[in-house]
Formats: C-alpha cells, sequence, structure tokens
C-alpha cells in the first residue's frame, strides 16, 4: 500500500505531507484534529485491490476513558459532498454522548472521492477499505493511546454507499460486530440491473447481529420513479432474506424523507444504545455477548398502512416471524412506532446542564454533553435570571429538527463547526455569576439550574 511520504505528528495528529488533490478534500483536512481528536490519513494506491481513494479517519476518545470497550464507527455516503461531510462526522455531540455513555471511541471516515468516479472502490469493503479500516483502528490506537482500539467491537452505522459498506463488513466480520443501522443502503446478495456489483456471502454468524434497515418512504416506497426508487426494492431483498434465516433485523421507514437522513438520529441512537447495552463485554478482551432472546418486540412490515402497525411483545405475536420486523425491547418498540408514524420520538427527560462556565474578555464559553435521546437544539443564555440570548440564535437544519450543530445531508455537523461561546457586548454586566447557561434538547426540554 502507497502511505504518506512524510508524516508528522501535530499535537496527537498524525498528519502528511501536501498532495495533489484539490478542495474540497484539503489536506489535512480543514478541521484541526488535536486531543481528544485525531487522525491518520492515507494516500489511495494504483495497486488492484487496495484502496483506490485516498481517506481520512478521525476519531473521537472520551477524555476520561481508560480503557475503550469498543468504536462507533459514522460513516457517509458517496459522491464528493458526502465524503467531504465525513470530515465533521466524529465532532457531532449527539453521537459522542452515545460513545461516552459505553466508554467507546467515535471515529468517521471520509473518503476523498472525485466526483464521477466510481464509488464502488470504497463502498465495498472488499476493494481495500476494510483492510484500510483495520489498519487504521491500529494507527489510531498506537496515536491516542489506546493499543485496545485495534481489538474491540464494532457498532456501524452507514448512509447510502455507507450503508453498502456497513452491510458489506457485516459479511465480512460479524463476529467483531455489536449492531448495524442501515440508511438508506445494504449490501446486496445477487447482481442488480447488471451493474459490476459483486454480490456478497451470507455467513451465519450475521445472522446474530442486530440491524436495522432504514430509508425514506420517498425511495421507493410511495415515490416509484425517483431518483432513489431502487432502494426500497433492495432493502426488501436484503430484510427478506435476512428474516426468513430468523436474523435480528427490522425495518423502519421514515414517513417524511427521501435520501436524506432527516430525524433518523432519534431512533438510530436510541437502538443502538440497547443494543450496545446488550453485547459489549465488560472488558474490552472478551468476546461480544449474544442479544438476549427476550424481552424481543416484533411488529408487522405494512407499507400499505404504516399508521396502523403496532409492536407487541414476541410471545403475543400471531403474524408470519419471517416477515417480521425485529425489535430489542419494548422502549426501541415505542420509539420505532413513533418514527415510522411521524418521526417525532418522544423524550420526557431534561438534558444535561452545561460545565464549566467561564469568563474571560468578554466572552462567555462552556461545556456541555449533548442528550443522549434528543441532543441539543440551543442554549439559553441568562443574565440576572432573564434570558438575553440563545446560541445560535436561530438553531436550523434543513433535513430535521434544528440542531445546536445543524446538520449536513451525510448526518453529520455543519461546517464551520459551531462554539459554545456568547459575546457580552460592552454595555452589560461582566461578572461572571451574573450569567447562566441553560441546554435546550430538541424535544424542547431545559436543562435544570447548574
Amino acid at each position: 500500500m502507497k502511505t504518506l511520504t512524510a508524516i508528522a505528528f501535530v499535537g496527537a495528529v498524525l498528519t502528511g505531507s501536501a498532495s495533489a488533490q484539490q478542495p474540497p478534500y484539503d489536506n489535512p483536512p480543514a478541521i484541526a484534529a488535536d486531543s481528544p481528536y485525531y487522525r491518520v490519513r492515507y494516500e489511495g494506491s494504483l495497486q488492484p485491490g487496495e484502496l483506490a481513494f485516498p481517506v481520512a479517519y478521525t476519531l473521537w476518545v472520551p477524555p476520561a476513558v481508560k480503557q475503550l470497550r469498543g468504536v462507533i464507527v459514522h460513516q457517509h455516503g458517496c459522491g464528493e459532498g458526502s465524503c467531504k461531510s465525513g470530515q465533521t462526522g466524529a465532532f457531532d455531540l449527539h453521537w459522542q454522548s452515545l460513545a461516552k455513555k459505553h466508554d467507546c471511541g467515535l471515529m468517521a471516515p471520509a473518503y476523498e472521492q472525485p466526483e464521477g468516479t466510481d464509488c464502488q472502490l470504497w463502498c465495498d469493503p472488499r476493494n481495500g477499505s476494510d483492510a484500510m479500516f483495520r489498519k487504521s483502528l491500529m494507527d489510531l490506537g498506537d496515536h491516542s493511546g489506546h493499543p485496545e482500539l485495534g481489538t474491540v467491537p464494532w457498532a456501524l452505522w452507514g448512509h447510502s454507499g455507507g450503508g453498502h459498506w456497513a452491510g458489506g463488513m457485516l459479511m465480512l466480520h460479524p463476529e467483531r460486530i455489536a449492531a448495524v443501522w442501515l440508511r438508506s443502503g445494504v449490501p446486496l446478495f445477487e447482481q442488480v440491473d447488471g451493474r459490476a456489483i459483486k454480490p456478497h456471502t451470507l455467513p451465519p454468524a450475521a445472522l446474530q447481529v442486530p440491524v436495522m434497515c432504514n430509508l425514506g418512504t420517498q425511495e421507493g416506497v410511495t415515490d416509484k420513479n425517483g431518483r432513489f426508487a431502487k432502494v426500497w426494492p433492495a432493502n426488501q431483498a436484503f430484510f427478506g432474506r435476512m428474516r426468513s434465516e430468523n436474523a435480528l433485523i427490522g425495518i423502519a421507514i421514515d414517513p417524511r424523507t427521501s435520501h436524506e437522513c432527516g430525524n433518523s438520529r432519534y431512533l438510530a441512537i436510541p437502538w443502538l444504545d440497547a443494543c450496545l447495552a446488550a453485547r459489549l463485554p465488560a472488558r474490552s478482551e472478551d468476546v461480544l455477548q449474544p442479544m438476549p432472546k427476550e424481552p424481543v418486540w416484533l411488529a408487522e412490515l405494512n407499507v400499505e398502512t404504516p399508521n396502523a402497525i403496532a409492536a407487541m411483545p414476541a410471545a403475543k405475536y400471531s403474524g408470519e416471524l419471517a416477515s417480521s420486523i425485529w425489535l430489542p425491547n419494548a422502549a426501541i418498540a415505542k420509539a420505532w412506532s413513533q418514527f415510522v408514524l411521524d418521526t417525532n420520538v418522544t423524550d420526557t427527560t431534561p438534558p444535561p446542564s452545561p460545565r464549566n462556565l467561564r469568563l474571560e474578555d468578554g466572552e462567555l464559553t462552556w461545556e456541555a454533553d449533548a442528550d443522549l435521546e434528543s441532543g441539543i437544539a440551543h442554549f439559553i443564555i441568562e443574565r440576572r435570571g432573564n434570558v438575553i440570548a440563545t446560541v445560535p440564535s436561530n438553531a436550523k437544519n434543513p433535513f430535521g429538527r434544528p440542531v445546536f450543530q445543524g446538520l449536513q445531508y451525510s448526518d453529520t455537523p455543519a461546517m464551520p463547526l459551531v462554539e459554545m461561546r456568547y459575546t457580552i457586548e460592552s454595555s452589560q454586566p461582566v461578572a461572571l455569576s451574573d450569567y447562566r447557561v441553560r441546554a435546550v434538547n430538541t424535544a424542547g426540554l431545559v436543562s435544570q439550574s447548574p
């Protein structure tokens, strides 16, 4: 494999010399990666079977973690725009909350695929991205001081071509994978439309890994002729093959979207939380635990009248098991039922309170963890008990609930990354004791007083 000809450490970041690759792929990527962030980048190769495109892997490690128990991978889709959006995936506060809860690293690859080139050169892991991903785990383990990263289990989330990649990794390494979420992309077991896609072989061990297929209704369910109309037939075929062999797999159809990710994270993160809680061993060197057989819930796959779908305990389900939607427990079954209805997954718990409020040279700064269920929508700035501002002043998200960091098409924070910062006007009091910052999650709940 051809790698960088010159490498140097910048803080805790492995970076490389300048390459011929032009924007949108800055080298190094536009966002710096200082501890607790770490990054490795590799050049592409001209050798058959090796990864053709350059790729950068950014890892976030929870600062207080002593030993990692796993790694959560957030994989973007195909094309320049989606690939560039992968540069911010590890900086997502909401996904970090999931990683932190389970002592996991959060990794976001960013493949540097030029527009108009074949996405299969990376999204099929057999074309070199599998080997490069595993190499990056070893290298990042060395650089971060967590050598266990090379052997811990994986939880994979993938969008579009990233779903094809994540599903392909399930076929190759089921023993390493705790759970897989496939948004708008699945691996294939047979040729489709004569495209040069090599079918995967289904290993028995993959049937024991929890999988969720998630797509927008406009991807072939309600819109039969649109650009993404073939996504639903591919999902149907994949789900049918897996579930017919008793795989732990479900489908969650987003009623509001096409290929964009929408509000899918409000089901994906709780679902992965449930799977990680059940499967991750206490020690990184131990094997993954099997998913409990109880309390599993099941639901009918019914795209004609989705509002009529009801999930129920497996013991009470009387439908055809081979086409039923598998859900790991009652809480996820409730969230799933809300998501497929209107994506408004409820949340009754307030977000964590911001901490470490500081005031220096007229700038208020603070730190905060995202609410696991609902993330962060914005922060409220109070002076002497009165609300004087929100940060950001107008949270936006063209694809779903407005969020503090904004969201791009592949469900990653918008660039430039927004900061937890508020500038005090010169006419306002400048005593730290006058100010308080409260977090608001995307369900509208406000954090308690710090």
